[in-house]
């Protein structure tokens, strides 16, 4: 029998998408390790970190997957979606074509992640003045399609914790929902015989 005691309250696996360059490594690299390298390298595959964060008083344990945002990728980063508790979709505020694609990003893990998990929408390098996309549109954008949004700043850490906060709060209601739902359902009416 295994005694060990876990150091957290849930799990959940959390995917981060987008395209290439627009800083998925940097935002999970600044979340994870509170750093920030001008020097990344496009990843390859996969990546992935842990944290570990406080959530109304429960420690809950990120585990988030970085993919690789060229197109050659695109069958390994599929793979990822399976299990996800949440998709964090990243686009460059910078490069307007970067925002565009995140319609596809979002289609196709609707392909394969189940209904009800949650998205965010994250411009990301919001501390650059040379925007193409403006906040009005990220708006817009989660407003149309009912998904969380944010701007943030890998290079800064601004907004990179709420994220991530809100998030993983989010999952840990939905979890809640579905443990009272469950809790109902395992409540049988008695049978009763006689003779």
């Amino acid at each position: 029998m295994n005694n060990t005691k876990r150091s957290y309250d849930d799990l959940f696996k959390l995917v981060i998408v987008g395209d290439s360059g627009v800083g998925k490594s940097c935002f999970l690299l600044r979340y994870a390790d509170n750093a920030f390298t001008e020097s990344f390298i496009s990843t390859i595959g996969v990546d992935f970190r842990f944290k570990s964060i406080n959530v109304n008083d429960k420690i809950i344990r990120l585990q988030v997957w970085d993919t690789a945002g060229q197109e050659r990728f695109r069958t390994i980063t599929a793979a990822y979606y399976r299990g996800a508790d949440g998709i964090i979709i990243v686009y460059d505020i910078t490069h307007r074509q970067s925002f565009s694609a995140v319609v596809g990003w979002l289609e196709e893990a609707l392909k394969y992640v189940d209904d009800g998990v949650p998205f965010v929408i994250i411009g990301n390098k919001s501390d650059r003045t040379d925007r193409q996309v403006s906040y009005d549109e990220l708006e817009q954008f989660g407003k149309k399609h009912n998904i969380l949004y944010a701007e943030c700043s890998a290079r800064t850490g601004e907004n990179i914790d709420n994220v991530f906060l809100e998030l993983a709060n989010k999952l840990l209601l939905k979890k809640e929902k579905i443990n009272d739902v469950q809790k109902i359902d395992d409540i049988k009416p008695h049978k009763t015989s006689c003779c």
